[in-house]
């Protein structure tokens, strides 16, 4: 009897591996123990009998593992799938009944009343429509993730329902109305995610939010939220992002702020918070990121705030703040971006700085600082990025001198500073990886020095609206990177260099261009046009200006290689001949201004070809020629750009093939 158990209880353990319920086998074999003894089988009858009780029951066992998901679930998704005005490819309940398997669904293991909807994951599927309430029927929920699409409508308050939602990311759509604040984590109180960023949102921001008592990550920017912070947020002990950028919240940074002291990051850039800046950054003692860019913000800075040590990020740009920089780099070791722009601080530029020697990104720019720049500048090697422009430096040659030791460094800003200082034509001064140079509207006197030509990387390089003069060198065509080059307004002579129909960048394209960080803003003055503000370098559309100079000579017919040229002009020259007509070629023009220089002939029929570009792009292609045509006479035509219907009086014969694109003409008026 004793091996009749053990043979059974071996039997039993390979049966479960099996997969037959536990229970149910346990009882049966105690059944099939009796009828053994009753019978007598023998020990290889009852394991026998077992196995093939096993294999009988196999399909009902199978179909027990392939439980599908929980019915209310079904109905919930279902109800959720109804308010789209988009289908969700993969869901389909008659193909497949189980949306387990359906896309962006994760399911639990629980296999008593099916398995329970966990995560819904439809980020970037190009959703439309809105959110129902039913989606608060998937009550087993921890995942909800409907980010990067296109959801519009209020969001409902069953959404906040939800007892085991941990995330919830509606980020990117166009979601409208306030935000929920009643009740908000009364029942979904496991919450640590909130990013409802880039939508619509108007109202304030929740006042509900003190029992989000597991909020870490907490996202409301690029919405409409106005009113003050209310002071409920200030209870969130373990938050560790705050992103409140790009919203109207007002009045000012209360001390509050201070009791969230797991914060990393927190970013309320782009409001309307005025006032000083509290000195509570001592009690932050894990902050990594603040920035408050873009507001009005005034007084000096903070005590705690240039003593942090943690801090790695400081954007403080484009406030009204004033006093000295007096940051104590002995302390904040870990800084390694500073934006203290298009403030009212006050100069010269501490030499202090020198000793954050792990900075990396620093901007100073539009402040009332002057003076020279800090010779002990060159112990920066770790800077990269650097931008005093408009702050009344003087002595260029010592600041290029100084700044040659900063080995890394890629991109430097230096407009309105050395007035009608001549240009450094030192040929020992050395910038290896400068890609980016930007030294407009200093009234600089002189030829461009030679050291330039060393830069083998430069991608970007205005000197626009200086005193330079000579001929343009034609090693700048050897600049395979070298995509946006403004020398308008100098007084450059001789013939454009040939070499500049060479440039690799315009003709291949391809280039990889290195970013500012977040802190830096970049200007472009437009003639007769408005000052745009730019945050990236690839923003800056491919340009070759050489506008308001003295150039003579032809338009050479090689420029039809730059593809991938958007931008030309050569407004207020003394070019002379013809058009050539292979400028067709520069497929990807959106503006070509010839105008107010001394070319002659015909205008090419075949500039018609350009005229795809017109259609698809922002800017229309702006084709402006001089007086010196052939076969004047005066016609009126309309002219389709864009949107807009416009009429010109023309002085030329313009081919009737060309009349969809838009002609200006010196010296004569819209009518």
């Amino acid at each position: 009897m004793t091996n009749i158990v053990r043979v059974g209880v071996i039997c039993l353990a390979f049966l479960c591996q099996n997969s037959i319920h536990i229970a149910f086998l346990l009882s049966f074999s105690l059944v099939s123990l009796w009828i053994l003894i009753r019978t007598r089988m023998g020990f290889r009858g009852f394991c026998l009998y077992l196995v093939l009780l096993a294999l009988s029951l196999e399909p009902q066992n199978l179909k027990s593992e392939e439980l599908t998901c929980n019915p209310n679930d079904l109905r919930a998704l279902a109800g959720f799938s109804n308010c789209l005005e988009s289908a969700i490819a993969g869901w389909n309940s008659t193909v497949s009944p189980d949306c387990c398997s359906w896309s962006g669904i994760t399911c639990d293991n629980s296999t008593v009343s099916g398995r329970r909807v966990v995560g819904l994951e439809l980020g970037s599927k190009r959703l439309t429509g809105k959110i129902c309430e039913s989606l608060a029927g998937l009550n087993q929920l921890r995942v909800l993730n409907l980010s990067h699409n296109f959801l519009q409508g209020s969001l409902p308050d069953e959404l906040f329902s939800l007892p085991n939602i941990e995330i919830i990311d509606i980020s990117n759509n166009a979601f409208v109305g306030s935000i929920n604040n009643k009740g908000m984590c009364t029942i979904s109180t496991r919450i640590q995610v909130l990013n409802f960023s880039n939508n619509h949102f108007s109202g304030q921001v929740p006042k509900d939010l003190a029992n989000c008592t597991f909020l870490n990550h907490l996202s409301f920017d690029g919405n409409s939220l106005s009113g003050s912070l209310p002071e409920t947020l200030f209870q969130l002990k373990n938050l560790g992002e705050l992103n409140l950028q790009g919203n109207r919240i007002s009045g000012p940074l209360s001390n509050g702020i201070g009791n969230l002291s797991n914060l990393v990051k927190l970013d309320i850039s782009s409001n309307l918070f005025s006032g000083v800046l509290p000195d509570i950054f001592g009690s932050l003692a894990r902050l990594e990121h603040f920035s408050a860019m873009s507001n009005s913000f005034t007084g000096h800075l903070p005590n705690s705030l240039v003593n942090s040590p943690s801090l790695q990020m400081l954007n403080l740009n484009n406030n009204s703040l004033s006093g000295p920089i007096n940051l104590n780099c002995s302390t904040m070791k870990n800084l390694v971006s500073l934006g203290l722009g298009s403030n009212l601080f006050l100069g010269p530029i501490p030499d202090g700085l020198s000793s954050c020697r792990g900075l990396k990104a620093l901007n100073l720019a539009r402040n009332n600082l002057g003076g020279e720049l800090p010779n002990n500048f060159k112990n920066l090697k770790s800077l990269t990025q650097l931008s005093l422009s408009n702050t009344s430096l003087s002595n260029i040659l010592s600041a290029l001198r100084i700044l040659q030791h900063c080995r890394n460094l890629s991109m430097l800003v230096l407009t309105r500073n050395f007035l009608d200082e001549q240009i450094p034509n030192d040929v020992s001064l050395e910038f290896k990886n400068l890609n980016s140079l930007i030294l407009a509207n200093c009234q600089l006197r002189g030829p461009i020095p030679q050291w330039l030509s060393r830069c083998h990387k430069l991608q970007f390089l205005d000197l626009s609206w200086n005193h330079l003069g000579g001929n343009i060198p034609s090693w700048f065509g050897k600049f395979e990177s070298l995509f946006y080059l403004d020398f308008s307004n100098n007084s450059f002579k001789g013939e454009i260099p040939k070499s500049l129909t060479e440039l690799q960048s315009l003709i291949i394209g391809n280039i990889t261009i290195e970013e500012p960080v977040s802190s830096f803003q970049l200007y472009a003055a437009r003639q007769g046009g408005p000052i745009l503000s730019y945050r990236q370098i690839s923003s800056f559309r491919s340009t070759l200006d050489l506008s308001y100079n003295n150039l003579q000579g032809p338009i050479w017919p090689d420029f039809w290689k730059l593809k991938r040229l958007h931008v030309l002009n050569l407004i207020e020259n003394n070019l002379s001949g013809p058009i050539p007509n292979n400028l067709s070629g520069m497929t990807g023009l959106e503006k070509l201004d010839l105008s107010h220089n001394k070319l002659s002939g015909e205008i090419p029929r075949s500039l018609v070809n350009l005229l795809a570009l017109c259609r698809l792009s922002t800017y229309p292609i702006i084709i402006c020629v001089g007086k010196s045509l052939k076969k004047v006479s005066s016609i009126i035509f309309q002219v389709q750009a864009l949107r807009e219907t416009m009429v010109f009086v023309m002085r030329s014969t313009v081919p009737v093939s060309l009349t969809r694109l838009l002609f200006i003409l010196p010296g004569r008026q819209r009518e």
